[in-house]
């Protein structure tokens, strides 16, 4: 019996046949394709140990059975064979047979049907069911899938029982170089100090290729530099680049491109390439010293600038940058007058500012030569040597002269004059002179603004100042004078000074109690006690304080009732010398009382105070206030205080009473009269307004004549007023008369024209005025009269609706009595 285990097509290889087996052995048959040798000699390789280990499995069995006197032998059992790996080269486009699977049972009547199953079949895989050819579909990529696991079976078509077993086998893609190697991590930026040593790393660049490693050369890479030599290097393998110049300077180039390249296939032709460019930044050292452009800077500043102001700016060059960049200046302290300028660091552009520190005067010192020197904040002796960290230079500073204001020899003036300094009395001289060259005349003034009451006055031409007015501590104890000191060139520059003046006391005020003291003494008093107690004051300040004498007027004979007592503390005591005080006796007192002050000469007051004798409450304690002080005051008793108060009180009602009784009679009587009176006008209304009533308005109701108007004064309304009653018989006449009176009439001519002229010549008559009434109407009228003037009738009055007045009838036409009319 024999079984195919693998061939090709010009070869086949056979399984050896099982020694002492008791049936056949079927087995596989494979085919490969010429181009896979390597898998058939793979194949080849491991079928030995396979078949091998089988035959000696099966012997071991049957030996061991037949040792044990076992009856049967059991039969071995067939397996199937495991195939390894079958090659399939990647990226190929067109389909081939890989490899050929064949039974030993297949007599070629095609009664065996080969089934391909596992990973990528029908898809990327396919078997012929009658040959068992086996080939690829599509192009296959190792780096999506570098290999297939597939299964075989071999299916007897009429029985449709599997002819061998299930077998397992591996198709693997072969690696071709497909692949461009790709840096990983970019971009590459590193930095390394200037002035570094040759060898430095500077960076390490990383490529990966998705080629097989493990199959020939395909994705083994070495790098190589493209620009950047003579600078930089790189490791071949590693791709470290290392520094490969020595003494790099920063200064003169601070940045560096450096292009790396990457090859696989070893770098051998027909491989793929990329590249990658790492910059490299040189970082600072401190490799340069400060250094002045020149050897002298002269500046320029005017004699009256003020102290802080900057005279100028000088600059060290230093080629580094950042801290080894930084500096401080200074000015050198041996030369003379030095100390007049500072130098400062300017922190961000490093500058060296030149400030003034004292005032320039031109005229003492008109140039100064001082040194500047530059050192470097941060040293490093591994480039240079101490020494040139240090730089220096000469300032030359001129100060310009300007024209300045006069200038007082004294900050300030204090001085001191007695209050009762007479008018002229010199105080005290102020002095200025003009520091500039020219030296200018001075004249002196007071601020008015400073000396408002003009107490003093000064010399224009010397500066002294005197005393204008008499003086007074009490008033104004301090004088702030300020006095201005003008040159008399054309600026006429000036300045000011302020004088402080201290008036000084003297005893020119007499002591005074201290207040207005109303002392009273109890009726029940004891002699010897404390009625009062006394203090007094001075407007003086005398030097040693103030120190006052309290005494009683000298008489000729003592005081029978009060004395003094002096405390010796600026107070006193007054004290009663006897205790039958009574307001029954007396009810006040006088006493005056001496108050002398301690300066010289000594000055003394007299106030006479009045003691009040007072009946007391329990407490002691005299009422000041209310009725009752009132009552004490009046020397009455409160009962009868009291009395007199109630009878006012009540005399004040009554006469309230009968007034408002009296005036509601009054009105009462005037009532029901029917009048027609004169308005008696007040002094602002004009003496021609008429008031015109009549109970029951027996006239038209005339209500817009009503409102009087309050007229201006007349001036000469005393002069015109005429005599009532003389009027009123005259236009009583007139309108007794009128009605045989015609228009031509020279009375009645005459009454209206000097009406005419009083109201054309009075200034004051308002440009409105009542209905004036006269006593004719004119004739001559085609239609007559449209007054009832004529008519003698009588109308019936109506009933009284209208409380106002209303327009007066003028009862001559009418038949009634002379009394009825009134004006």
């Amino acid at each position: 019996m024999k079984s195919w285990c693998a061939g090709t097509s010009e070869t086949s290889f056979f399984c050896p046949q099982t020694m002492g087996s008791v049936e056949e052995m079927h087995g596989w048959s494979v085919k490969m394709s010429v181009p896979s040798v390597l898998a058939m000699v793979t194949v080849f390789s491991m079928i030995p140990g396979g078949v091998l280990s089988d035959i000696r499995g099966t012997k071991g069995l049957e030996a061991q059975q037949m040792a044990q006197g076992s009856p049967h032998l059991h039969r071995r059992l067939k397996r199937g064979w495991i195939w390894k790996q079958l090659f399939v080269p990647e990226e190929d486009p067109t389909l081939q047979v890989i490899g050929q699977l064949k039974s030993d049972s297949d007599r070629g009547d095609f009664s065996i049907k080969y089934i391909l199953l596992g990973e990528g079949a029908g898809d990327v895989f396919e078997i012929d069911e009658f040959s068992g050819e086996i080939r690829t579909l599509k192009k296959l990529d190792r780096e999506e899938k570098a290999f297939y696991v597939l299964r075989a079976q071999a299916i007897n078509r009429r029985s449709n029982e599997p002819e061998e077993p299930e077998s397992e086998f591996i198709i693997k893609v072969q690696d071709i170089n497909d692949n461009v190697p790709q840096f990983q991590n970019e971009p590459y930026v590193s930095s390394i100090p200037e002035m570094c040593p040759t060898g430095t790393t500077v960076a390490q660049v990383t490529a990966t290729d998705a080629d097989d490693p493990m199959f020939g050369n395909n994705a083994k890479l070495i790098y190589s530099i493209l620009q950047g030599e003579p600078y930089f290097s790189v490791e071949p393998k590693t791709g470290i680049i290392v520094t490969s110049w020595p003494n790099m300077d920063r200064e003169a180039r601070e940045e560096y491109l450096v292009v790396v390249q990457v090859k696989d296939m070893l770098g051998l032709s027909g491989g793929y390439s990329s590249s990658t460019t790492v910059t490299v930044s040189l970082t600072d050292v401190n490799d340069n010293g400060p250094t002045f452009q020149h050897h002298l800077y002269t500046f320029a500043v005017p004699e009256n600038a003020a102290v802080g102001t900057t005279v100028g700016r000088v600059m060290a060059q230093d080629g580094d940058v950042g801290i080894n960049a930084r500096m401080t200046y200074s000015l050198e302290d041996d030369l003379e007058e030095s100390s007049t300028f500072i130098i400062q660091t300017d922190p961000v552009t490093q500058e060296g500012v030149i400030v003034l520190a004292k005032p320039l005067d031109y005229e003492a010192k008109r140039r100064f030569v001082m040194a500047a020197e530059a050192v470097n904040d941060h040293v490093d002796p591994r480039f240079l040597p101490l020494e040139e960290f240090t730089d220096r230079t000469t300032l030359k500073i001129i100060v310009e002269d300007v024209d300045e204001p006069p200038v007082f020899l004294a900050a300030l003036y204090e001085w001191k004059v007695p209050e009762n300094a007479a008018v002229g009395t010199q105080v005290g001289s102020v002095s200025a002179r003009d520091t500039d060259i020219v030296n200018n005349p001075i004249r002196y003034s007071i601020d008015k603004r400073s000396d408002s009451t003009k107490a003093f006055k000064i010399d224009p031409n010397n500066g002294t100042i005197t005393v204008a007015k008499a003086l007074d501590r009490e008033t104004s104890n301090w004088h702030n004078v300020t006095v201005e000191a003008k040159e008399t060139t054309q600026n006429h520059l000036s300045s000011s000074v302020v004088v402080f003046i201290k008036v000084l006391d003297i005893n020119d005020n007499v002591p005074r109690l201290a207040r207005d003291y109303q002392p009273y003494i109890c009726e029940g008093t004891q002699a010897g006690e404390l009625i009062q107690l006394l203090n007094a004051v001075d407007p003086d300040e005398p030097v040693e304080g103030h120190h006052f004498y309290f005494s009683m007027v000298p008489e000729k004979h003592i005081n029978p009732n009060f004395t003094i007592r002096d405390n010796q503390d600026n107070t006193a005591g007054i004290v009663a010398r006897r205790s039958t005080f009574t307001r029954k006796d007396r009810t006040q007192y006088l006493l005056p009382v001496v108050v002398t002050d301690s300066g010289s000469p000594a000055l003394s007051s007299t106030t006479t105070l009045t003691v009040s004798v007072c009946s007391c409450q329990p407490a002691g304690h005299c009422p000041t206030g209310g009725v009752e002080a009132l009552a004490l005051s009046m020397g009455l008793s409160l009962q009868t205080l009291l009395g007199l108060l109630v009878c006012l009180i009540t005399l004040t009602v009554l006469s309230v009473l009968m007034l408002v009784l009296r005036r509601h009679r009054r009105k009462q009587q005037e009532g029901p009269e029917v009048e027609v009176k004169e308005l008696e006008l007040p002094e602002t209304v004009s003496q021609k307004v008429l008031y015109y009533g009549e109970k029951g308005g027996g006239g038209a109701d005339l209500g817009f004549c009503q409102p009087v108007v309050p007229l201006r004064p007349h001036p000469r309304r005393k002069e015109r007023r005429l005599r009532r009653e003389d009027v009123r018989a005259s236009i009583r006449m007139s309108l007794r008369e009128s009605h045989l009176i015609g228009p031509e009439d020279e009375v009645f001519r005459q009454f209206i024209l000097d009406r005419l002229a009083e109201a054309d010549e009075d200034p004051y008559v308002p440009p409105f005025d009542c209905l004036r009434t006269y006593a004719y109407e004119g004739s001559g009228s085609p239609t007559g009269s449209l007054s009832s003037l004529d008519s003698l009738e009588l109308l019936p009055e109506p009933p009284v609706c209208n409380p106002r007045p209303c327009l007066v009838r003028l009862t001559p036409w009418y038949g009634g009595a002379e009394e009825d009319t009134v004006f």
